[in-house]
């Protein structure tokens, strides 16, 4: 990857990392409900899922994904399942200051950003079509997927801790129980329509 290809494809992972999906909705999320450390936790989970995404692309299965109806269907179906799934319990949380949230399991919060990235099978698919035009053929293969794979996860990861500390900045200045129900339907609402967008979306 020469250094022109690089600053092109920053460029292009900034803009992929600044675009809402349900990977700022939980950043923004946990971060308004349980503080920035906990946000992070999601966030490197949401990283870990970008890992094997891009995985998958360099070892041709991404090609596979894109061409299965039946693979891209399941996958965005139980993607889709677990982001209302996750909206649900939001919405029906009680409402909780942050100052009194009870301490969270950082394994569950881990797994929650990983299965909120794998649920989305366009992930593969653009990473897929993306990729490949940044990639020099006639250089060694591997340290230019590891430069990707840095790009893309140093970049998403902050993007994605901007999201949940303006979340955690909003959350700290609500007290009243009632804002804090609006919250939780708020990003319960968010989660159940990213959800349904993706479970009404087409592979192209």
């Amino acid at each position: 990857m020469t250094q022109g290809s690089w600053l092109a494809f920053l460029f292009a992972a900034i803009v992929i990392a600044v675009s809402p999906g349900p990977g700022a909705v939980l950043s923004m999320s946990t971060g308004m409900r349980h503080g920035y450390r906990a946000a992070l936790v999601a966030i490197l989970g949401l990283q870990a899922a970008l890992l094997v995404q891009l995985g998958i692309v360099a070892l041709g299965f991404g090609a596979l994904l894109a061409a299965s109806e039946v693979a891209f269907a399941l996958v965005k179906l139980l993607g889709a399942a677990y982001l209302v799934w996750l909206g649900v319990q939001r919405w029906r949380a009680s409402p909780q200051p942050l100052a009194t949230n009870r301490p969270v399991r950082g394994r569950g919060l881990f797994v929650q950003g990983v299965l909120v990235n794998l649920g989305n099978p366009k992930a593969i698919i653009f990473i897929g079509a993306l990729v490949p035009q940044f990639i020099t053929p006639s250089l060694p293969l591997a340290p230019q997927y590891a430069t990707i794979a840095a790009t893309l996860c140093v970049t998403d990861l902050v993007v994605m801790s901007a999201y949940a500390l303006a979340a955690v900045r909003l959350g700290a200045l609500l007290h009243d129980p009632s804002a804090l129900r609006l919250q939780n339907r708020l990003f319960g609402g968010l989660f159940i329509s990213a959800g349904t967008v993706l479970a009404l979306s087409a592979r192209n």
